[in-house]
């Protein structure tokens, strides 16, 4: 899981990109674009370009971009359609003029950042941690309704979802280093190795195997 600072974001090496609860800066051919929160993979179309990206630790990047993480779910859109056009133009510009596109972005997207809310933070370290929406609300102090409403604002989706991507992603960090399908599936917080697969297709499209062979 990405730290607090914006992080250069990998893809997986057959194309897509997976659900992880972050949301990303793209650029790709003179254009600044966002990546909403996903709740399935995405996997791009067309030909392919060149894009760079950086990748924002759930929750942060809403209050940069002044926009709802829900408004932006399972979508990619132009800057410039959520910032004034000539900024926009003028960033993208500053961007290209970098040392490199990744080192124009990175510099961008520290120098607007802001900082975490610490008690997003704890939402998400409490579910990354496997415990239950109702446990992280109770150390919080909130109810329920509270706490699906924040977590629409900023993470795009309800805590039930994004604690089922970030055991998608812990998962995957497991079968990745080589730990047996059934073992993975006790550690990551899944009933068993079926309930595994079945996740993992569903928010994937693809099979375990697929993802790590």
């Amino acid at each position: 899981m990405p730290g607090g600072s914006p992080s250069l974001g990998v893809s997986p090496s057959w194309g897509a990109v997976l659900p992880d609860g972050c949301m990303d800066l793209l650029w790709s051919e003179g254009r600044l674009l966002v990546a909403g929160p996903d709740t399935r993979a995405y996997v791009p179309s067309g030909p392919g370009v060149f894009w760079a990206g950086v990748r924002f630790f759930p929750g942060t990047a809403p209050a940069l971009l002044g926009v709802p993480a829900c408004e932006l779910r399972d979508l990619r859109v132009e800057l410039a359609d959520l910032w004034p056009a000539s900024e926009v133009r003028r960033l993208a510009a500053r961007v290209e003029s970098a040392v490199d596109v990744v080192t124009g972005l990175e510099e961008l997207a520290l120098e607007r950042a802001v900082a975490p809310d610490p008690l997003l933070a704890r939402v998400v370290a409490g579910l990354d941690a496997g415990r239950s929406v109702s446990e992280v609300a109770d150390e919080l102090g909130v109810g329920a309704r509270q706490l699906h409403r924040w977590s629409l604002k900023a993470f795009g989706y309800g805590p039930k979802t994004l604690a089922r991507i970030l055991r998608l992603q812990r998962a995957l960090g497991l079968l990745r280093r080589g730990v047996p399908a059934v073992e993975t599936a006790v550690r990551a917080g899944y009933a068993d190795q079926a309930h595994l697969s079945r996740e993992v297709r569903e928010l994937t499209g693809v099979t375990p195997g697929r993802l790590v062979g």
